[in-house]
Formats: C-alpha cells, sequence, structure tokens
C-alpha cells in the first residue's frame, strides 16, 4: 500500500504529464517573496504562514510587515532628519515585537 506522500507524487506527476499543470498561473516560477519572512523568527514562520494562508494573519505578521517596510525606508532615505524619525519608530516597533513574542514564549500559545 503507498504512503500519502507516494500518493501525493503519483498525483503530481499525473498532472504534469498530462499539462494540467502548466495552466496554473506561476507555474514554474519560484514563489514570490513573503515581506516580513526573513525577519520572521523561525519558530513562528511556519505557523504564521499557515494562519495567513488561512486568510487569517495575527498582528505579529503585520509588524514584521512593517519592521522591513521601515528597514528598506531608511535605507532609502535620504534625509538625515526623515532617517533619525524612522529609526525611532523602527526601534519602538521592534520593543512591540519584542515584548508580544515574549509573551507568545511564555504563555506557550503557539
Amino acid at each position: 500500500m503507498p504512503t500519502q506522500d507516494e500518493e501525493i507524487a503519483r498525483h503530481l506527476r499525473e498532472a504534469a504529464e498530462s499539462g494540467e499543470m502548466q495552466r496554473i498561473a506561476g507555474y514554474g516560477k519560484p514563489l514570490p517573496h513573503d515581506a516580513g519572512w526573513d525577519a520572521t523568527p523561525d519558530e513562528f514562520r511556519m505557523p504564521f504562514k499557515i494562519l495567513k494562508n488561512a486568510g487569517y494573519a495575527p498582528p505579529e505578521v503585520e509588524m514584521f510587515c512593517q519592521r522591513a517596510e521601515l528597514a528598506a525606508q531608511i535605507e532609502a532615505s535620504t534625509s538625515e532628519s526623515d532617517k533619525i524619525e524612522m529609526q525611532r519608530k523602527l526601534a519602538d516597533l521592534q520593543q512591540k515585537i519584542a515584548l508580544r513574542l515574549e509573551a507568545l514564549r511564555v504563555n506557550k500559545s503557539l
């Protein structure tokens, strides 16, 4: 009796051979990059990704995305006063993220 993984592989092979998969948008292309993925701690990546794909993104995911956007804006900014203001916002956001993650770890709610 084939395992579940073997059955999935068989279905994928059959779909690829019949050309069915080639009709899928993005077939053969790399998956789109999720903003904030690299900045998300390893132990929270998959649970957050599953929740996001199910249509529910916890507030921490949005915070990681905001952090990534702010870091990119700081890097691209040419105005020193704007950089200082964005760095202050980034520091505040990082503190909020750290407190939220610590609460999740302590309460073991994830």
